[in-house]
């Protein structure tokens, strides 16, 4: 945890964005795997650590802004939770961790809640993802899961909060950097033909259990690397396959890291690799370049994907005019999504309040293919944490329905992408602060170029 004015300054932010209502935090429970006992690991809601910091099942609160009260709602332990689990500290002892005095019972939130319901204040609440969650806003506030869409007032105002990331809160995000590049670097370095991928990702986690952090997500460890979120790890690995990883360590305090790397499984890349990654590597670094203030990560995206069209003419790939093969998304056969997203406390930084709070300020998204799963698309600003992505993918079933339909044949070689069908997928991920001239990249440093891969291996 941080100091507990860490928690109470952020409490005072927020109270004084919204001014008034009352503020509804919901905590996370514990959740059976298969039966009630089995639990799956344990992660506390994110906006809850951000502005409760209290890593425990069963607590929520509230903010009650009209009546300058917060409240933590939990249970005292039992003996036979103890027995269970071991000694924790008090309800009162773990409010007063981050500055709060006021502690209940938990039932007593429904009380609470209503009688401020009768008294007309607002109850702001954001939107559930998780179904206890959607049955407590039905118990609690007789607001059907179909209708319990979240405050918009609250959402932007947490929105307003965490985009911007504060020198502790980068610290710790930097930690979970440099686990995940340890966990590249491991792969990259044990990884030969005949094993399965399952024992890349055996390497890969203890990296991260060695430093007693988590996963900030599922790992994508695959010689089908053509498949975004491939987490079946049951392959053979062969040499001549390329293989791609995404993964990322969180750190105790729930921040994340995320990277990805494309490796070759024997000691070198086939030339026909190299063409692609130093295309792919290219859409790297010049979006990167373009990384400062002010600017639309909208923007940063297209400029990627205009490298991408560009080197790709020249190996005969893509075809016709640059300007309009970007305005028509015809590069999303190869670049199906976006170029990154914000991070922090959530990998995906706040995905559960929307993609358009978090990442486009309430404006709507593109319905264009590719266009559609750019996460990140406002001007970003000094604070902003977040990922640069940009990938090349072969997808055999996204080429054969393209053609079939004739689609973009203005701007697509078909005929040579039918022999691309085989190669799978590339790209290579960092995390980047926008700092107020620019930006910094922030971990150690994964090698992306092939040579710089061929020498770890």
């Amino acid at each position: 945890m941080f100091k507990k004015e860490t928690y109470i300054q952020r409490r005072k932010l927020l109270k004084e964005e919204l001014k008034s209502g009352v503020l509804l935090f919901l905590g996370n429970d514990e959740c059976g795997l298969n039966y009630e006992d089995n639990t799956f690991r344990y992660r506390q809601d994110s906006t809850f650590l951000y502005f409760f910091g209290l890593s425990f099942a069963g607590l929520s609160a509230v903010i009650d802004i009209d009546e300058d009260k917060e409240i933590v709602f939990g249970d005292e332990l039992t003996i036979d939770d103890i027995v269970w689990m071991g000694n924790q500290p008090t309800l009162h002892e773990k409010a007063d961790m981050i500055g709060v005095r006021d502690t209940r019972p938990s039932a007593s939130i429904v009380g609470y809640l209503h009688q401020a319901v009768c008294k007309g204040q607002v109850i702001h609440y954001l939107p559930p993802y998780r179904p206890e969650h959607k049955l407590k806003l039905m118990d609690w506030l007789g607001v059907l899961p179909v209708h319990q869409q979240g405050s918009v007032a609250f959402i932007r105002a947490i929105v307003k909060q965490r985009n911007y990331k504060s020198a502790e809160e980068v610290a710790e995000i930097e930690k979970a950097c440099n686990v995940t590049a340890d966990m590249h670097l491991a792969a990259m370095k044990m990884l030969r033909p005949g094993m399965h991928e399952f024992d890349v990702v055996a390497e890969m986690e203890a990296v991260a259990r060695r430093a007693n952090y988590e996963f900030s997500f599922a790992t994508i460890a695959t010689v089908h690397g053509e498949t975004l979120h491939n987490h079946t790890h049951e392959h053979l690995v062969r040499e001549g396959d390329l293989f791609l990883i995404d993964a990322g360590a969180e750190t105790e305090m729930g921040y994340a890291g995320d990277m990805s790397s494309t490796i070759c499984v024997g000691k070198k890349f086939t030339e026909r690799q190299k063409q692609i990654i130093s295309i792919q590597n290219a859409m790297y670094d010049e979006a990167v370049k373009a990384l400062k203030p002010g600017v639309p990560y909208r923007d940063v995206h297209d400029l990627s994907a205009r490298v991408m069209i560009e080197r790709m003419k020249e190996i005969g790939l893509m075809k016709g005019n640059t300007d309009d093969c970007l305005e028509s998304g015809a590069f999303a056969l190869f670049y199906v999504h976006g170029l990154g997203h914000m991070m922090g406390l959530d990998v995906h930084d706040m995905e559960n309040l929307g993609e358009v709070w978090v990442g486009y300020n309430g404006q709507p998204k593109s319905t264009q293919f590719g266009r559609k799963s750019l996460r990140l698309a406002i001007p970003l600003q000094p604070g902003f944490v977040h990922t640069v992505e940009p990938g090349i993918y072969f997808i055999p079933q996204l080429i054969d329905q393209w053609r079939a339909e004739k689609k973009f044949t203005d701007f697509v070689n078909y005929d040579l992408a039918e022999t691309y069908k085989d190669f799978g997928g590339v790209r290579n991920e960092s995390d980047y602060l926008i700092t107020e001239t620019g930006s910094k990249r922030l971990g150690k440093v994964v090698p992306k170029e092939p040579e710089a891969i061929e020498a770890v291996r």
